[in-house]
């Protein structure tokens, strides 16, 4: 791929150097650091100008830092002279917050009353997506690649293009490749949209929903999962609080075992003590962000790579290539 730069940020350089193999390119070389009242610093070593430049940056470790050296980096590649910016964000930054601020914003005054929120919250609430994505436009983005967006409405607030790459199809060969009588379990989610997998494995489906009764939370379960191996599937575990729960209520229901299987594995504070202290078959995610510190407290964590994906996305964005083409497959 001649005109074409491949730059990493410091959250993720594994999954960099793997893109970088994937499409036969060196990483440009960039120093990348902090001075002494710990703003970060940014120096590219390389000529970029006239090239397509993809930086690669995730939102994890200390998400706000890794942030700020993105911007830096998109600007220090406009200031070089690159003929387009493309920021490659497998996790993208502050993807979970809006669906929150929505859910509030959706709510009435008497509903907002009933759970204890004051209804002149939604009135200061911070529109925090539009900030993430406006910031990063200000700062010379051409275009936006990111993996399996948390809220979808994400797309929706940036002029630039974007581009989404869905891990679908390396979950699906993780299942195939390592799930034992994959063929006869049920798939369960909170997520409908995950009804995709099903279809294309020609499997059953259960929706594991919260229910409401005034203030209080639960969860529950919609459809047939006694005496049956569950593939569990949700986009990010972070905490492990909503898998623990899913767990005992699938167990309640008298599964025969069950498989998880995260999109982004985040793992804060002691969701992997939890995890671990569950009685689960086999836990997986993607490569999203780093997962080097969490496979050494958990062993029995697979980790699936989505350098090829990712990297394929890139070389037809280059191209101008259909991307949608990479995730249209038949059923099993």
């Amino acid at each position: 791929m001649r005109n074409v730069a491949l730059l990493s940020g410091s959250s993720h350089n594994f999954l960099s150097r793997g893109i970088a193999d994937y499409l036969g390119v060196e990483l440009v070389s960039v120093k990348l650091g902090k001075f002494s009242n710990q703003e970060s610093s940014v120096e590219i070593n390389t000529s970029i100008r006239n090239k397509h430049v993809y930086i690669i940056q995730s939102s994890c470790g200390n998400v706000n830092d890794a942030y700020i050296e993105l911007l830096i980096m998109i600007q220090a590649c406009r200031m070089g002279s690159a003929s387009k910016i493309s920021v490659v964000a497998p996790l993208f930054f502050y993807s979970r917050q809006h669906s929150v601020v929505q859910a509030i914003d959706s709510l009435s005054k008497d509903q907002l009353l009933k759970v204890d929120i004051d209804s002149k919250y939604k009135k200061w609430c911070p529109r925090i997506g539009t900030l993430i994505c406006s910031l990063i436009e200000s700062a010379g983005a051409d275009h936006l690649i990111v993996m399996d967006l948390h809220d979808p409405q994400y797309e929706g607030f940036f002029e630039i293009p974007v581009d989404v790459v869905y891990s679908e199809p390396c979950i699906l060969s993780y299942i195939k490749t390592n799930i034992p009588d994959w063929k006869n379990s049920v798939v369960v989610s909170p997520d409908a949209g995950v009804a995709s997998v099903c279809n294309k494995l020609n499997l059953s489906f259960a929706l594991i929903h919260n229910q409401r009764s005034g203030s209080i939370s639960s969860m529950g379960l919609v459809g047939d999962v006694s005496g049956k191996s569950v593939i569990l599937i949700d986009d990010i575990i972070d905490s492990g609080k909503t898998v623990a729960a899913a767990v005992r209520i699938l167990q309640n229901h008298g599964v025969k075992d069950i498989h998880f299987i995260a999109i982004h594995g985040i793992f804060s504070g002691n969701c992997l003590d939890i995890i671990n202290s569950l009685k689960i078959s086999s836990i997986a995610c993607t490569n999203s962000v780093p997962q080097e510190d969490h496979l050494a407290k958990c062993p029995n964590l697979f980790v699936i790579d989505t350098s090829a994906i990712i990297g394929e996305t890139i070389r037809r964005s280059f191209h101008g290539e259909s991307v949608a083409h990479l995730f249209v497959s038949d059923k099993s």
